[in-house]
């Protein structure tokens, strides 16, 4: 388990590097590949509390994304170096509700990432409880987690905030 395991810190992910094929004509990330570093550094979450390829392979149980909802706050660019952080906001017997900021090296937030994660019994596929070793684990971390402030954007729906301009 990672050092941030225990912490009463959001986890932690490794520096997520920048593909040359991410930038777009705009000479910026493209949109698409802000989704694939939350994912790159929500398998390193993943790990922490256990659920690893080997977990998958031995006990036929993995993750599914449920939802996912990510706000772009800052262009990032090529060379740009990035870490993940992972807050557990909620969880239960089969499901994780997570919040993540992907962060520049001074601690911008470039974008967040609000996201459900559904256990999955690969057999079925359906959805189903994490075995009590990995619910003991994600109770550790989340215990920590549960004390921190929640972010101020958890939960908002996407929407037009003026009834002023919608349409008819």
């Amino acid at each position: 388990m990672s050092d941030d395991f225990h912490s009463p810190m959001p986890f932690t992910s490794k520096a997520v590097d920048i593909e040359d094929s991410w930038i777009d004509y705009n000479g910026h990330l493209n949109m698409a590949y802000y989704l694939v570093m939350f994912e790159k550094a929500f398998d390193d979450f993943h790990y922490a509390f256990g659920v690893t390829e080997e977990y998958v392979k031995t006990r036929n149980m993995t993750t599914y994304t449920g939802q996912t909802k990510i706000d772009y706050l800052r262009e990032v660019h090529k060379g740009t170096k990035l870490t993940a952080t992972c807050q557990i906001l909620n969880y239960d017997q089969k499901r994780i509700h997570t919040w993540q900021e992907l962060q520049f090296e001074d601690g911008t937030v470039a974008a967040t990432c609000e996201t459900l994660t559904l256990h999955i019994d690969a057999s079925g596929p359906k959805v189903a409880p994490f075995p009590a070793d990995i619910l003991s684990n994600i109770k550790t971390m989340a215990d920590k987690h549960l004390s921190l402030q929640r972010p101020a954007k958890a939960g908002q729906p996407i929407a037009i905030g003026s009834k002023e301009n919608a349409a008819s």
